[in-house]
């Protein structure tokens, strides 16, 4: 039996916010953040909006794309750092509006990595017959955590939420193989600090918000995503020449550029969208298999790599039999 993915589907803000838009806030350009980054626009939370509200629209997608009632789940897993709360998890306020009761809820917390790690958990799950059926999430709001006056950072990030519906079926589509590395020694290069949180119109207080040494997790990442895709393909028993579909974390196109060509793989067989919606963190991934799945580059039988690095430092990589 095999976890297979029977669905998927994402969500992202309306407010869109320009390379233009940062310009006229910090000593930027278009032209200097598409040269490094590959971003042209990012998608932001509005007044009124919440990650919760994401990740609802982003679950009832692929509850709908898959053919499964809510009513069917086993168990939600959600990989977010930016939450809400402390506590309740955002599984279990995912729990709460799909009006589900008791069924097993939580969050995992690896930041960019979070979809991975929370399909590798959802996966080993099903596999052992713990669950039938579960909802995986990532989801982030980054744009609560970043000083809107750094540049550094805040051409980067954007905020969104992706979902998969997981079942236990006969056959040979579905998860493959999952790999999960950490490294906390490196948490200095990347991280944020728990504080009060802010918005594009009201930023958190400097102390709080998101801290990146650039140069060394761009090295770090192309790095780390090169070697977990080469360990989860050995693991699968199959070459980088069978995969059909490359979706790696969308944090920045010269790491993925770079990722491609270290890899030997083709461009056009890689989703990029990262020049739409910035760098959303744990919603990367599911986010970008969405928009795949939805454009019909997918087909049965295809074998889809998944890829993400992010603050921990995390790693992980996921291959699917479509």
């Amino acid at each position: 039996m095999m976890p297979k993915v029977l669905g998927v589907g994402s969500a992202v803000p309306a407010r869109r916010i320009a390379n233009a838009d940062l310009q006229r806030r910090v000593d930027t350009s278009d032209e200097w953040i598409r040269t490094r980054t590959g971003i042209r626009e990012r998608r932001v939370l509005g007044p009124g909006e919440s990650l919760i509200d994401l990740v609802e629209t982003a679950s009832r997608r692929a509850l709908e794309q898959g053919g499964i009632e809510a009513a069917a789940l086993d168990a939600i897993v959600v990989g977010t750092v930016s939450g809400e709360y402390s506590f309740p998890a955002v599984a279990c306020q995912l729990q709460q509006r799909l009006g589900l009761d008791r069924i097993a809820a939580f969050d995992v917390s690896a930041a960019c990595s979070g979809f991975l790690f929370a399909l590798s958990t959802a996966s080993a799950h099903v596999r052992a017959g713990d669950f039938e059926t579960v909802l995986v999430v990532g989801a982030d709001a980054l744009s609560t955590m970043i000083d809107w006056k750094e540049r550094r950072t805040c051409v980067l990030f954007g905020d969104g939420a992706g979902a998969a519906v997981l079942a236990r079926r006969e056959g040979e589509s579905g998860v493959l193989a999952t790999v999960t590395h950490a490294a906390g020694a490196l948490s200095e290069l990347l991280y944020a600090r728990v504080g009060p949180r802010g918005g594009f119109d009201d930023p958190p207080p400097p102390e709080v918000c998101l801290k990146m040494k650039g140069p060394e997790v761009f090295r770090w990442a192309v790095r780390c995503m090169e070697e977990v895709a080469l360990e989860v393909l050995e693991r699968a028993g199959v070459h980088v020449c069978d995969v059909d579909l490359f979706v790696p974390h969308q944090a920045n196109f010269r790491i993925i550029k770079a990722l491609a060509e270290r890899m030997e793989f083709p461009l056009d067989k890689i989703v990029v969208n990262v020049e739409t919606y910035g760098n959303t963190s744990a919603a990367s991934v599911p986010i970008a298999l969405d928009e795949a799945t939805r454009a019909g580059r997918l087909s049965a039988g295809d074998l889809v790599l998944l890829v993400a690095c992010g603050g921990g430092l995390t790693w992980a990589a996921s291959l699917i039999r479509w």
